[in-house]
């Protein structure tokens, strides 16, 4: 296998807002035209075409149902618009608060679907159009911290995000021979509209059982998928990154105190 340099062509999943806003709005800055999907948010993801193309890029929009079996028909949709596709960030999603003995089966499936599923039909498509260009490319799945560690009332949405994980982990080692690098970024708590906070909050609330002390900023997660997605990545594939200000550390002491005595012993 030789050395490829991928087109600097983006497709993000979920960009109307938080994360994958953030990503697409990154990735223009580094001289990539980005192809952006959403669900329901069509005004946010206006919003975001606005972002990219003040950037100077071009942005491509599209309805995107991840829950759907045609679902990867959005991603060649949106790499013909871009004239090719070098990146896909898997990035949208949906979670739930319920027990597992009061989730419905219909309520299962549609996170698994729209969590696992769809990421996996998607990354399916995008690794046969970077085969078929032949210039390799990059992956890069959002799952979360708990693709490793379990949350109380998220037990639809742990095994999907772990289950994307390992898909990431399969992904790397039937594409590296074709220049495609897979890897995942495992964000923590984030301040985005779906944990009902707002951007500026990352920095003035506070969690004592996090050692960096308070939820995440989108730009924090974006950068480290901007990471990925370049050549500065070249040599890194199934890997999970957690960016989550340590709180995977705090598994063993548990991540909702009121004060931070455990900082002494």
């Amino acid at each position: 296998m030789t050395a490829t340099t991928h087109d600097r062509l983006a497709v993000v999943t979920g960009a109307d807002s938080g994360i994958g806003r953030a990503t697409a709005e990154l990735l223009a800055s580094e001289g990539y035209d980005v192809g952006i999907t959403f669900h329901t948010d069509g005004e946010g993801a206006e919003h975001t075409r606005v972002a990219v193309e003040q950037r100077g890029q071009r942005c491509r929009v599209a309805h995107q149902d991840l829950a759907r079996p045609d679902t990867a028909d959005t991603i060649d949709h949106l790499a013909q618009q871009l004239g090719g596709l070098g990146v896909l960030v898997n990035n949208a999603g949906t979670g739930h608060r319920d027990r597992a003995l009061d989730l419905t089966y219909d309520q299962w499936r549609e996170v698994l679907a729209t969590d696992l599923d769809g990421p996996f039909l998607c990354a399916q498509r995008a690794a046969r159009l970077m085969i078929d260009a032949g210039r390799g490319g990059r992956i890069v799945n959002v799952t979360s911290v708990h693709e490793h560690v379990p949350r109380l009332g998220a037990s639809a949405y742990c095994s999907a995000k772990a289950g994307l994980g390992m898909l990431t982990q399969c992904l790397a080692l039937e594409l590296a021979r074709y220049g495609i690098t897979v890897n995942a970024v495992a964000p923590g708590e984030i301040a985005t509209p779906m944990t009902g906070m707002n951007e500026p909050d990352a920095f003035h609330e506070t969690r004592p059982g996090n050692p960096i002390g308070r939820p995440g900023h989108v730009d924090e997660i974006a950068s480290v998928i901007a990471f990925l997605a370049s050549p500065r990545a070249s040599y890194l594939t199934g890997r999970s990154i957690p960016v989550d200000g340590g709180l995977m550390l705090m598994a063993a002491h548990g991540h909702d105190m009121a004060d931070e005595g455990w900082r002494t012993f």
